[in-house]
């Protein structure tokens, strides 16, 4: 299979408080290099930053890669260097058939123009022939949902009609390689669901694909294969569900075991806890779970006398503090007191039931105090874990790849009948 993309130890350094051109005039080269030449024996050494430092990698042909990395790793500086926006300080990069990119949506739209004027400006600028907008012009309207306005001026359009039209108008590219920047962030949830669908139809297609995104299940839905950038280099290759996996648990802030000693443990005179911990899922790092399956959390606890009935509970909140459930221990046993002694409680959460992204577990040790509950030991964001969709269809979001709101998403059984 040949390759479409050859990217052999690519790096680019940025020299920070300076001039930086890609492709200036000359006498904006002259100017500039006029004035670095009159304050140089005024001028400190500038410092320097490596956006990408000796990146290599190949897509074969019809191949769905897409890149992955924290803000700032270097992933747009990639595709600037593919889009020839900017030149690489050394290495090289081979782009071997017609290309196309969505990674500004909108660029080259006139404001006076209308919508219709501007979709065959913005295709003269993508590359595209007059007959080649002709033929899917109608496509590129129901596309992006703005018929009514189409012969409006597009300063009359609001911000979503705007990013809907320029993206139809690039989506509707017929190119051999494509290279997409994160433009799944604009419009509403059904537009991204389109966007999504075309991204799908490309793939299927046998173009090459090169998608840069934060969109966590997009990639592995839509991808044959992911690559991790972190501070400028290739930290993670292979299948999307693996890289994503790593990359997940790469950022993950907290602990997913907590021990203490008894002097140390949290807790009263009555109860303490010991040690909390997420169970791992085989074949995923520590800290990542799978949605599909339980998730098993345990609490060791210690009852240091005589006393109440206590039971184990759990609160389980989402990464921006948003509580998901409480959950306690309702099983008879625990309606008698509690005799002195050790114990280890699992609580499982059901598959299929927390949204993606990191979920934060904070344990307790309760008493019945109606209608009240008494903590005896508790123990504040205890540890976490971040919950990975593989998206391979059998999951609660089934093919679906776009932002799926709320702190849990249940697989209900749904009945349908024929009215």
């Amino acid at each position: 299979m040949s390759v479409a993309i050859d990217v052999d130890t690519l790096s680019k350094r940025y020299r920070l408080g300076q001039y930086q051109a890609a492709y200036g005039t000359l006498r904006e080269t002259l100017v500039h290099a006029t004035k670095r030449l009159a304050r140089q024996e005024h001028d400190r050494p500038a410092s320097e930053i490596w956006a990408l430092r000796d990146v290599s990698f190949e897509v074969p042909e019809g191949q769905v890669l897409g890149v992955i990395g924290r803000n700032g790793a270097g992933k747009s500086t990639l595709l600037k260097i593919l889009t020839r926006i900017v030149t690489p300080t050394a290495g090289r990069a081979e782009i071997r058939g017609r290309v196309g990119s969505l990674l500004e949506v909108g660029t080259g739209f006139n404001q006076e123009l209308t919508g219709r004027e501007n979709v065959y400006l913005n295709g003269a600028i993508l590359g595209m022939k007059r007959r080649e907008i002709e033929a899917r012009f109608d496509d590129i309207v129901e596309f992006s949902g703005v018929e009514r306005f189409i012969d409006t001026p597009v300063k009359r359009y609001s911000s979503g009609m705007y990013v809907r039209l320029a993206f139809a108008v690039a989506a509707h590219l017929e190119p051999e390689i494509m290279l997409v920047d994160e433009v799944l962030s604009v419009g509403d949830a059904e537009f991204q669901r389109r966007c999504l669908g075309r991204m799908e139809e490309l793939g299927n297609a046998g173009r090459t694909v090169l998608f840069v995104s934060h969109a966590l299940p997009a990639i592995a839905q839509l991808c044959d294969r992911a690559i991790w950038i972190d501070g400028g280099q290739v930290v993670g290759d292979g299948r999307p569900a693996e890289v994503i996996a790593n990359y997940l648990h790469q950022s993950h802030s907290a602990g997913t075991e907590r021990v203490w000693t008894e002097d140390s443990a949290p807790g009263n005179d009555l109860a303490k806890i010991l040690a909390i911990r997420v169970v791992p899922h085989e074949g995923l790092p520590p800290g990542v779970v799978d949605v599909r399956r339980p998730i098993a959390v345990e609490i060791s606890f210690k009852v240091l006398r005589e006393g109440k009935p206590l039971f184990p509970k759990i609160k389980v909140l989402d990464q921006e503090g948003a509580i998901a459930f409480n959950a306690m221990d309702t099983d008879e046993r625990w309606l008698e007191p509690t005799p002195p002694g050790e114990y280890v409680a699992t609580a499982w959460i059901p598959a299929n039931l927390l949204n993606e992204g990191s979920a934060i577990v904070e344990p307790a040790i309760c008493s019945l105090d109606f209608p009240k509950l008494e903590h005896h030991a508790a123990v504040y964001e205890a540890v976490s874990f971040e919950v990975l969709d593989p998206s391979e269809g059998d999951s609660a979001r089934g093919r679906f790849s776009g932002q799926w709101r709320g702190v849990v998403r249940p697989l209900l059984d749904w009945t349908c009948e024929r009215a």
